[in-house]
């Protein structure tokens, strides 16, 4: 494509005034000033004969990056023997990427290649479609435009900073010896026979063991591994909207990375479930740190939903790919009795052989409006209605507890380390 450039437009158009000022100075030679169109146009065909050939581009990126990183963009200029004159880049892409600056990049002289940032916005799937590049012709008259098709696919997943601090604080725990006691003198998992001691249960001690070495021994126990966990995260309508200026979808999904990834590393295995009005993702069980990856690239495919909730449809299918005992963390919030109801009906039917752990963050703005003073007829609407609001809230949380389902409620800013004590404490109890 060609287009002409500013310099190629101001100079076709000083030609009027030119051809007017030649009639009036000198009328009997007017038909001159007719000269100037062809003329440019003379001009024009030369910049575009002799302007460059489109140089060859490669554009390189990463498949994946988290929320808060910059995604820098490279691309690489191979323009031969005759590099472009004025070459500029740009990158069009899709609304979960924002430019960080300019995303029109102006390639120097003698540059081979050039860098566009890029910050991702919302979790989810993006894609760098197009690149388009100019570049003048040698009296720089006209532009030679080009648009490559790059459809390259770029995930943007859960920012996973906090993780990697909660596992440097875990590893320090274990350098202190918390993991260690953890991990041995309490479960069910026989691991060795030590010399009672006073303070040691009764319980420990093998009196067979005992006889046969006439001194008191006790059994040491440790916690049992390869316990599967799954965190079934709904992302419907009600979990899309923002807490502190992030969706509850993403607060959960930070919770349930935060608490995986201290899964794996105690050698449990991990599944990861995603539903709305249907099931989105399903990871299966896995094992090991090294699958930490791929629990963080299907969070970042769990997309943001408008459909609301079906939690018999998802629940099912979630007990149904279950082959053994498991504990299940829903990620989950509610806003009316009726959908409550069937919640509480559809986990129900996971209490006859799994543990189930539902996992709520406290609505800070309802409790705020019903404790704030009334200054007005709105404020006290507003207040009775909060409270109401905040009523019901407690009354589905009754009857699940009455069901015998475990219930974490956290705030936004702390839910990932609850999760994780929570689940130390079911090891610890042997509840697994």
């Amino acid at each position: 494509m060609i287009r002409p450039t500013r310099q190629g437009v101001l100079l076709m158009a000083a030609g009027a005034p030119l051809a007017l000022l030649a009639g009036i100075a000198v009328p009997h030679l007017w038909f001159v000033g007719l000269l100037w169109v062809p003329l440019v146009f003379t001009l024009i065909g030369l910049d575009t004969l002799f302007a460059a050939a489109p140089p060859n581009l490669e554009v390189r990126c990463p498949g994946a990056i988290e929320i808060g990183a910059p995604l820098v963009v490279e691309i690489a200029i191979d323009s031969g023997s005759r590099p472009p004159i004025g070459l500029e880049l740009a990158l069009a892409t899709g609304p979960r990427l924002r430019p960080l600056a300019d995303d029109r990049v102006r390639v120097a002289p003698g540059e081979d290649s050039a860098m566009i940032a890029f910050e991702p916005i919302r979790r989810g799937t993006d894609s760098i479609e197009h690149l388009w590049s100019r570049w003048t012709g040698p009296l720089r008259l006209i532009w030679r435009q080009r648009v490559t098709d790059i459809g390259r696919r770029i995930l943007i997943t859960p920012d996973i900073r906090p993780v990697r601090e909660a596992a440097a604080m875990l590893l320090r725990d274990a350098q202190a010896g918390e993991m260690a006691r953890i991990d041995r003198g309490e479960g069910s998992e026989f691991e060795a026979l030590s010399e009672w001691r006073s303070g040691m249960e009764r319980r420990t001690i093998d009196w067979n063991h005992s006889a046969r070495h006439l001194k008191l021994l006790a059994r040491e126990n440790r916690i049992e591994r390869n316990n599967q966990v799954v965190f079934a995260i709904d992302a419907g309508r009600v979990m899309c909207e923002p807490v502190q200026g992030l969706p509850r979808v993403d607060r959960a999904i930070g919770a349930a990375l935060l608490a995986a990834y201290s899964a794996l590393k105690l050698g449990d295995r991990v599944g990861l479930f995603g539903f709305d009005s249907k099931p989105r993702i399903s990871s299966g069980a896995v094992s090991g740190v090294r699958a930490f990856p791929l629990m963080q690239r299907l969070a970042g495919e769990l997309d943001y939903s408008t459909a609301e909730t079906n939690f018999t449809l998802a629940l099912a299918t979630l007990a149904g790919d279950l082959t053994r005992r498991s504990l299940v963390v829903v990620f989950t919030e509610f806003t009316d009795q009726a959908g409550a109801e069937l919640m509480i009906r559809a986990a129900a039917s996971l209490m006859g052989r799994h543990l189930v752990l539902f996992v709520i963050l406290n609505d800070e703005e309802l409790e705020t409006i019903a404790a704030a003073e009334p200054m007005t007829i709105d404020d006290v609407s507003r207040a009775v209605t909060a409270a109401a609001m905040l009523r019901e809230r407690r009354i589905v949380v009754s009857r699940l507890r009455h069901l015998g389902i475990h219930v974490l409620e956290a705030a936004y800013d702390g839910v990932g380390p609850a999760l994780v004590r929570q689940y130390l404490d079911f090891k610890r109890r042997n509840l697994l």
